[in-house]
């Protein structure tokens, strides 16, 4: 048994905190009864004099309705993030996800101040988008990319429009413009 552990690699230091972090905040969810995740793990507008408001900022990607939110972000997230983490560096991805979880943050709090966003959608969709660049050629648009855009932003556009859910659209939308623009971005080697 002991030989079997130390084969055990932690590939993915990112991608495997994240997830065990999100799941350790659901679990203080339930404890306190979804208190800690609206004081601490979702955004919402609120005075800019709480420092806890710029803190939510990013820490709403680690807050979480019920494990099936849980594990629709995270069964996508473990598939992508080491995929990810192997091809750019935990320290590039790392920036992509706080960069994501800020921007997704900063537009709920603008465009719909008073309902609070939770969950690491955002996150999913930017590494979804971000993962048709795997095989990126200078010079060369991915056709994967395309398809990518066509079929999860064209679904999220037409959802946001059609159906009348509980589910942010827009971060999902707004996470996948993110993966768009740091793929490109990671891509050329600038700014990173």
């Amino acid at each position: 048994m002991e030989k079997w552990i130390k084969k055990v690699d932690y590939n993915a230091p990112v991608t495997l905190t994240f997830a065990l972090v999100a799941l350790l905040v659901l679990f203080l969810s339930l404890i306190t009864y979804d208190k800690s995740t609206y004081l601490l793990f979702s955004v919402y507008r609120s005075s800019l004099m709480d420092p806890l408001a710029y803190i939510r900022i990013f820490t709403h990607i680690l807050g979480h309705a019920d494990f099936q939110h849980l594990f629709g972000n995270f069964g996508y997230i473990l598939l992508l993030g080491p995929l990810l983490e192997e091809k750019y560096g935990s320290k590039k991805m790392l920036i992509a996800i706080l960069i994501t979880a800020f921007v997704t943050g900063l537009i709920q709090i603008i465009l719909f101040p008073h309902n609070p966003l939770l969950g690491a959608s955002g996150i999913t969709f930017m590494m979804i988008v971000m993962s048709s660049f795997t095989n990126y050629k200078k010079g060369f648009i991915p056709l994967t990319l395309i398809l990518i855009a066509c079929l999860y932003l064209g679904q999220e556009i037409y959802t946001g429009l059609v159906i009348s859910d509980n589910v942010s659209q827009l971060t999902h939308i707004v996470g996948g413009v993110v993966g768009l623009i740091l793929g490109f971005q990671f891509e050329k080697n600038d700014y990173f």
